[in-house]
This record gives structure tokens, C-alpha cells and sequence, in this order.
């Protein structure tokens, strides 16, 4: 609509395509499964796009469509800001009828590193055009679903998802498999906090991440469950919803193709694992602690809501809420007083618990694993619905 809200939304990966976001949670067309629909697709009516207009970006280059004419590269999320900033600029001087309208950035998984860089670039980039006279972007808000932000905290939030009842309501692994991550857990956590938190080091990091996926996620990935929805198993290829290599299917489609206007030499895939490689290469999910950016901007008034599904093991809700109460910022003893709540699609059906103070709201969907708008759509949409609108959850 001529009024409605600009917001941005990207997947994470990295290397993920935000074309899966748009095709299977929150566009307004999702991939049809059936093969019942002539066009590949059928309407969403819990489309995010009733409520703000919304671009799906792929980024960093090389994910998706997107290609180098050169062959440049971008292995860093602080680089990647950059591009999106210049990005969203152009978008703007581009469509002029959006100028000055309120910006929300949205996404998920990666996205809980990706989105509090791309806002601070923002923030910093309004700053120095304010001096020199020139327009600003109007962002608002930061929308962060199942993200990865603290990668510390994933660690004991998947030993309680495991082997407590923080997402089922009995432990998924035995006893014998949890006393034994329970009595390594420590020896994790001190690893990390030593080689990649108080002190960065390279190899040293590399090396106490390691110990830590292969002594406390191998088990896991062992049950053959979903690691993004642990009440299913994983099916189809490595991502686990046959929904992917479907969207792939679609898009390489010539006829489709010709209609998005694509001319990239490349086909289309869901994940562009030399992008990964790149970024895993430079330890960038650990080389910087996100949850300061966070802080930083909540600290400059924006605001900041953290979801997550409850059925999540890979970016679990548990550690979310780990460092959500531990962040060091102006509000924190304000928000850690905060009861929590049960907030839900009306009065009397329930979807989740949340806690808000000041710019910074953390909820949870019960029943939703990794991708909230897929598994829950009603919910993910009463929740960005009223956040857009500026009201309680």
C-alpha cells in the first residue's frame, strides 16, 4: 500500500538463497508441493507482504542469482554490509515512492549475525550523511527468527533441547549420551571462552569449535532427526525439506527464468556452499562478537525483536534466550525483571511465552522449529503484524 512499511528480509546460511524465504514462509506465493497449481505456486494469505512491502535479497555475492562480473568475493559479514548498505541506498533512490518510509530488517538463522552488522553500517552511514546534508534511511527495527548471534550459547542451548524437555516433553537422547555431553559441556565452554571470546586466535578457535561440534552435535545428527524441526526426521538432501530442491526445480525453469528477467550464466541453487566455505574460512560467525552490535544499536533506539521456534536444534530458542538475558546494555536489569508472558493469537490461544522492556522484545513459538513462517504461518504473521504496528506481542 502507498503507506505500508519497507522491509527487507534475508536468509542466512551463510550462502542460503532468500528466495526460500519468499518461496516457502513468507512470500506471497509458496511452492506447491502438490503439483496441483498450472503456475508451480499457490497463494499465501499469511504473507508478510499484507503488512510492510517487502524485498527478499540475496546476498552476500554469489548466493542465489547473483554473480561477479569479476570475480570478487565477499567472506566477511562486515564486508557484506557494505554492499547492502549501498544496496538498500540505491533501492530507495531507485523507487522513489518509498523514500523516507520506515525500514524493518528481517531474517533468520544467519541472519542473527548478518542483521545486527547490516543495521549498525546503517546507523554509522546516517550519521556521516547527516553531516554532509544528505538523506537518511528511516530504519526502525531488526526482526531476528531463529538466529545465530552468541555462537557460544548454542552449545548448552542444544544439551538442554537434547537431553532436557525444553522443546519435547522427554529428552531426546539417552541417559548414557547425555551425562556424557553434560560432563563435556564445561570443557567446551572454557575452550571457547579462552581461544575465541576473551582472546581471539585463529587456530586455537578453530580448534575448540571443533572439539566442540564433534564431541557435543555428532550425537545428535546421528537420530537422523531434522536439526532445524527435532519432532520430524530430516528428509530430502542436506537441509532437510524436500521443499528446497523443489524451489531449485522451479527456478531453473527456462519459462520462469525468462519471466524473472534472470540473465545469470549460473543455475539457481538454495545454497551456494562456496560462499559458506568462505566465510568459514575466515571464522566469521566467531571473529566478532555480534551481540555487541546489538547492544550498540538498541542503545541508539532501535528496536530489536528476538523470535524463536521451540522445535529448534540447530539455532534453538534456548540459547537465544542465553544471551538475550546475559546482553549488556542500558536496559538489561529493566528487561531481566520483566515476568514472562504467554502472548498468542488471541485471548484464548496461546503461542508462545515473550518479555519486552524498552526497544528489546524476545518470543518464542511454540511448535515451530527453524523457520517460524513455514511451520507456524498464523503466528509468524499476528507476530510481525503487530510488531509493524508498533504494539505489545
Amino acid at each position: 500500500m502507498s503507506i505500508d512499511d519497507v522491509m527487507m528480509w534475508i536468509n542466512g546460511g551463510p550462502g542460503c538463497s532468500s528466495s526460500l524465504g519468499l518461496l516457502m514462509e513468507l512470500g506471497p506465493c509458496q511452492i506447491d508441493m502438490s503439483k496441483s497449481s498450472p503456475n508451480g505456486t499457490f497463494w499465501n494469505p499469511y504473507s508478510w507482504n499484507n503488512e510492510a512491502n517487502i524485498f527478499f535479497l540475496d546476498q552476500p555475492v554469489g548466493v542465489g542469482f547473483s554473480y561477479a562480473d569479476y570475480g570478487e568475493v565477499v567472506e566477511t559479514t562486515e564486508d557484506a554490509a557494505k554492499n547492502v548498505h549501498a544496496f538498500i541506498s540505491i533501492f530507495f533512490e531507485t523507487f522513489t515512492q518509498f523514500k523516507g518510509r520506515r525500514l524493518h530488517l528481517a531474517g533468520e538463522s544467519y541472519g542473527g549475525r548478518y542483521l545486527p552488522v547490516f543495521a549498525s553500517e546503517i546507523v554509522d552511514q546516517n550519521a556521516i550523511a547527516k553531516t554532509k546534508g544528505r538523506e537518511t534511511l528511516n530504519l526502525v527495527s531488526v526482526l531476528i527468527g531463529n538466529g545465530m548471534t552468541d555462537i557460544s550459547t548454542l552449545y548448552p542451548g542444544r544439551v538442554e533441547v537434547e537431553c532436557g524437555t525444553a522443546s519435547l516433553d522427554v529428552p531426546l537422547q539417552s541417559i548414557s549420551n547425555c551425562v556424557r555431553i553434560r560432563q563435556v559441556l564445561p570443557r567446551c565452554m572454557k575452550a571457547l571462552q579462552e581461544s575465541c571470546i576473551d582472546i581471539f586466535d585463529a587456530i586455537n578457535c578453530n580448534a575448540a569449535a571443533d572439539f566442540c561440534e564433534n564431541e557435543l552435535s555428532t550425537g545428535f545428527w546421528a537420530t537422523g532427526r531434522n536439526v532445524y524441526d527435532i519432532s520430524k526426521m530430516c528428509v530430502g538432501n542436506d537441509l532437510c525439506y524436500e521443499e528446497n530442491s523443489e524451489i531449485e526445480n522451479f527456478l531453473n525453469t527456462p519459462a520462469i527464468r525468462e519471466k524473472l528477467g534472470v540473465t545469470s550464466p549460473r543455475n539457481f541453487s538454495s545454497v551456494a556452499w562456496d560462499v559458506n566455505a568462505g566465510f568459514a574460512a575466515h571464522m566469521d560467525s566467531w571473529r566478532v562478537p555480534t551481540q555487541q552490535y546489538v547492544a550498540e544499536l538498541l542503545t541508539r533506539g532501535v528496536h530489536i525483536l528476538i523470535y524463536a521456534g521451540t522445535y529448534d536444534w540447530q539455532c534453538n530458542w534456548v540459547a537465544n534466550k542465553l544471551w538475550v538475558e546475559k546482553l549488556q546494555w542500558s536496559g538489561h536489569d529493566s528487561f531481566n525483571e520483566q515476568e514472562w508472558r504467554v502472548w498468542g493469537l488471541n485471548k484464548t490461544v496461546g503461542a508462545g511465552i515473550t518479555k519486552s522492556s524498552g526497544p528489546l522484545t524476545f518470543a518464542t513459538v511454540w511448535g515451530a522449529g527453524h523457520m517460524v513462517p513455514f511451520d507456524k504461518p498464523a503466528e509468524a504473521f499476528a507476530l510481525v503484524s503487530r510488531w509493524v504496528a508498533g504494539e505489545l506481542l
